[in-house]
């Protein structure tokens, strides 16, 4: 009994920490990979090693001794009295009761009321364990399910304000963003590294759902590099196009993908005998014992990574410390059996507690690490890679504007995007093919909108130093980032200045 229940809090923790992801190479799995081997030690060794002491000493070991000389009265009262001397329930029969080894029987069995196997108490304590964990861990995050009682399960910390505003995922980052679309690095056997490489992503613009998109290969754009080892697979995350919808159906796409994926990837490297291994050896056993390829395994992995909502916990280590307490309180702690037990198995009762505890804390200690390394890089604030900026024309001192006449570039993106070449020569200018007539175009188009992208540095610092008052002249901000980081990034300079976000 214990051993299934330790085996069964041993695999949740090895799920807890992502050891299934133990093969990728890239971001926050690669810094996971170096403390994996410290972790899986301490589940493996020091874990059962802990429970295992605890249980051998204080009251839980006294316990353990009484139900052991219980046995062994039993053993006394059948060999001596014969096996109708006790019920199926133990029960003493009348007529022995006043025989030595009935007496010592009774006493032993007195004394061992309400305690537990050291066995039993093992297997306690790793259901409690695996009970509390598994509560608030769903699909790679820790979802905040602030527990209230058995009865009414969730509560939210509210402190009397007249309107309070709430979500599941309130003490979360959520962190899904394009990183997530580019690069998915994993180790084959052999050494081989396998690099997923997405190519083209058509994502939904401003949350407006439109239709399904899905992962699917670009065969063609295959590439294996001998001299690294390396072999990169490009892929598309795109709606299908109507012979694609034919070909998928309207079920279970993605998944049709996948199959026809796992056939078409290694048929392209028939003649690539060390790629070809590296993909088609076993990872795993699935659910029915067959075997699943590093090929399938990292497929649905990429897929499913790239489909799910991603969340960082502000603060996992308080949060869980707080949950587990309250566990112990209300799950552990059960009065009933306590009152029932009496004073002497009390102690024990604590004793089972304080490891519950313990240990849950240590395993908290190495979650938060994980979690709040990934957090101080989430808030970490990121720095500007480039500037750029867009002046109208008629704001810009006209001694730029010969240099501004020889920038091809900032030409020809006037030509794309406001056709100017469709009003060459007019009455307004003159030629813009010459210098003269594009200085002259300058004057007559003061709306004209120039991109200093399109520029060299020297030029831009000496645009920008020639007006008085940049601040006041800037009529907009456009910044290219995630919302978060761009928001703490204009935090401070902008501070009770924006009325409103939208």
């Amino acid at each position: 009994m214990s051993e299934v229940a330790r085996q069964k809090f041993q695999n949740l923790l090895r799920e807890l920490f992502q050891f299934d992801l133990a093969d990728l190479d890239f971001g926050i799995y690669r810094i996971m990979n170096h403390k994996r081997q410290v972790i899986e030690r301490w589940i493996v060794e020091d874990l059962p090693k802990a429970v295992e002491e605890e249980l051998r000493r204080g009251a839980l070991a006294e316990q353990a001794q009484a139900q052991q000389a219980l046995e062994g009265a039993r053993q006394k009262v059948v060999e001596t009295l014969g096996r109708e001397a006790l019920d199926a329930e133990g029960n003493l029969a009348e007529q022995f009761a006043g025989t030595k080894v009935g007496r010592e029987y009774l006493e032993a069995r007195e004394r061992a009321a309400h305690a537990q196997p050291s066995e039993a108490l093992e297997a306690a304590i790793y259901n409690h364990l695996y009970t509390f964990f598994s509560r608030y861990y769903q699909d790679g995050d820790f979802i905040s399910k602030r527990r209230y009682s058995k009865r009414q399960k969730y509560a939210i910390p509210y402190n009397g304000e007249e309107v309070y505003l709430y979500w599941a995922n309130h003490d979360q980052y959520y962190i899904k963003t394009a990183e997530h679309f580019t690069d998915y690095t994993w180790k084959a056997p052999g050494g081989v590294t396998v690099h997923f490489k997405l190519q083209a992503a058509d994502v939904e613009v401003n949350n407006v759902k439109g239709e399904k998109r899905f992962f699917l290969p670009a065969l063609d754009g295959m590439a294996w590099d001998a001299e690294t080892r390396t072999l990169t697979i490009p892929f598309h995350y795109r709606p299908l196009t109507e012979q694609e919808k034919i070909t998928y159906g309207n079920k279970n796409q993605q998944e049709k993908i996948l199959e026809e994926a796992m056939q078409a990837i290694p048929a392209r490297l028939q003649g690539n005998t060390e790629a070809l291994a590296a993909l088609t050896a076993e990872r795993r056993k699935d659910a029915k014992g067959n075997p699943v390829s590093y090929l399938e395994h990292h497929l649905r992995q990429y897929t499913a990574r790239n489909t799910r909502d991603f969340f960082i916990h502000k603060d996992l280590r308080g949060f869980l410390a707080r949950e587990l307490d309250f566990y112990i309180k209300n799950e552990v702690l059960n009065l009933e059996e306590l009152e029932a037990a009496g004073e002497d198995l009390a102690e024990g009762w604590f004793q089972l507690m304080r490891l519950i505890k313990r240990i849950g804390n240590h395993i908290i200690d190495f979650l938060a690490q994980i979690e709040d390394f990934q957090k101080t890089l989430w808030e970490k604030k990121k720095f500007i890679t480039e500037t750029f900026w867009c002046i109208t024309v008629g704001h810009i001192p006209e001694e730029f504007y010969p240099e501004i006449a020889e920038n091809e570039a900032q030409w020809e993106e006037w030509k794309e995007l406001f056709h100017i070449d469709g009003i060459e020569g007019d009455m307004f200018s003159g030629d813009i093919g010459t210098e003269e007539g594009r200085i002259a175009f300058l004057k007559a188009h003061p709306s004209l909108v120039l991109d200093t992208r399109h520029f060299s540095p020297d030029f831009t610092d000496r645009l920008l130093a020639s007006f008085e008052n940049l601040d006041e002249l800037t009529d907009g901000l456009l910044v290219h980032g995630e919302n978060f980081q761009v928001l703490s990034l204009l935090q401070t300079r902008y501070k009770e200045q924006i009325s409103c976000i939208y």
